[in-house]
């Protein structure tokens, strides 16, 4: 029997892990912060901690762009770091049965940097990384480096962007609340504070968001184009069989109705405070997810902060089954070239999943004629086609899954396998709520 225990209190929350075999969590606390170890903290723990400080703060965001010859010469030392751990990396050769057990750090941290959609993402990219490993970046790029001390530091800064980004993106799963009837959100709105409403997505936002996507969607599904069932409900009362659609074309001549949901691009549960008021905990990791998403698109993140997250273009009109797949980053968008708003909507999914959800297929996304109401971001859909495939590519998606259906099932695995500190670490950021016996 393996027993987790959450125990808040005034000052802070105590960790109490029983009856695990081979292996000892601890609480400590660094800056400020509660971490779980493998052991008491030692010396080189705490300078590998003070390492992801610079990464955790990534002061680098506000400083300018690298100079040409910097940015050659850091790469150039990047790649040879990722080449030596990825020659070691012990994902490739995992039997596929076993996979969804770890992860590929070395494709992890390298897919990260090269999806970094500008100069200026990529600079701040290699700043946090040199940063974390305590390097110079004007290193000779030819220089002996000393792996072995570079290998406590590299997992560290790849399990830092799990925790804090990618496992914080999965952990949403689709998961945008859809409106609850007047009453309830009138109940909602009375309990709700100010403080927190700022990162949270309340029931007026929520409505005006999917009211304003079904509006400029036509009521319809972007992707199969399935017309919302609960408006041709509404409508056929009013008009019978002269219900039209937004095109005016008859209703009745139709025979593909959905259900439909607003679905954000990127997940609100990144801007979320969680329930109640926000703690610092929460708060340091928003901020570190918001510096994580600079590495995408540097300066994209005043797009979504505290109520634009909520805005039309952060978020499509979707069925349900598709909101679920585009919310896993198992569906994703490449636009067209040479076309405004259109998208080739391509899926990791099995093909006979494909063929039922009509994949892959080109859309162009619709807008409005006063051009009222914001499209679908370009930039949004470009981070999360970037996290659909570092998530993929890396098998961190397929590790993600593995890990938060036992948090939700309450299992702690007798193998071992169970990355009890990254459970742990989202629970305590109110990213999944469970208890794990």
């Amino acid at each position: 029997m393996f027993v987790i225990s959450v125990l808040p209190s005034p000052l802070t929350s105590l960790i109490i892990v029983s009856a695990l075999p081979d292996r000892l969590f601890v609480p400590f606390k660094m800056s400020d912060k509660w971490s779980l170890g493998h052991s008491v903290p030692t010396k080189e723990h705490h300078e590998h901690q003070a390492s992801l400080e610079a990464v955790y703060d990534m002061s680098g965001n506000s400083l300018g762009p690298l100079a040409s010859a910097m940015r050659q010469t850091a790469s150039h030392t990047f790649y040879r770091i990722i080449e030596h751990f990825a020659a070691i990396d012990p994902y490739p050769n995992t039997p596929r049965h076993q996979r969804p057990t770890t992860y590929s750090r070395p494709q992890l941290v390298r897919l990260t940097y090269e999806h970094a959609l500008s100069d200026e993402s990529r600079d701040v990219f290699l700043r946090a990384f040199f940063g974390s490993m305590a390097l110079a970046m004007d290193m000779d790029s030819n220089a002996a480096l000393d792996f072995q001390s570079l290998a406590s530091p590299f997992e560290g800064f790849a399990v830092y962007l799990m925790d804090n980004f990618f496992l914080a993106m999965k952990a949403s799963l689709g998961k945008t609340p859809q409106p609850s009837p007047a009453s309830h959100s009138t109940v909602l709105r009375a309990q709700s504070s100010a403080a927190a409403s700022k990162h949270t997505l309340t029931p007026d936002r929520l409505s005006t968001l999917r009211g304003a996507c079904l509006l400029r969607d036509r009521h319809r599904c972007v992707i199969s184009h399935n017309f919302d069932d609960h408006e041709y409900i509404s409508r056929f009362k009013l008009y019978g069989q002269e219900a039209y659609d937004d095109d005016r074309c008859l209703l009745t001549q139709q025979d593909q109705f959905e259900p439909l949901e607003v679905a954000h691009i990127l997940p609100y549960s990144l801007m979320k405070a969680g329930s109640g008021a926000i703690t610092d905990l929460q708060d340091a990791a928003r901020k570190a997810a918001i510096d994580i998403l600079n590495m995408f698109d540097m300066g994209v993140a005043h797009m979504i902060d505290g109520v634009d997250i909520d805005r039309p273009r952060n978020a499509l009109t979707l069925t349900y089954r598709l909101h679920h797949h585009f919310g896993a980053f198992n569906v994703y968008f490449e636009p067209v070239p040479n076309q405004d708003n259109t998208y080739r909507i391509q899926s990791f999914l099995p093909p006979i999943i494909n063929n039922q959800l009509g994949l892959p297929v080109t859309r162009a996304l619709f807008i409005t004629d006063d051009h009222t109401i914001d499209p679908p971001s370009r930039r949004l859909l470009a981070i999360h086609n970037a996290i659909a495939h570092i998530l993929h590519l890396s098998g961190a998606g397929g590790y993600a899954d593995r890990m938060l259906r036992d948090m939700e099932d309450g299992v702690v695995r007798a193998d071992g396998s169970s990355e009890l500190g990254s459970m742990v670490h989202l629970n305590l950021l109110g990213r999944v709520k469970s208890t794990v016996y």
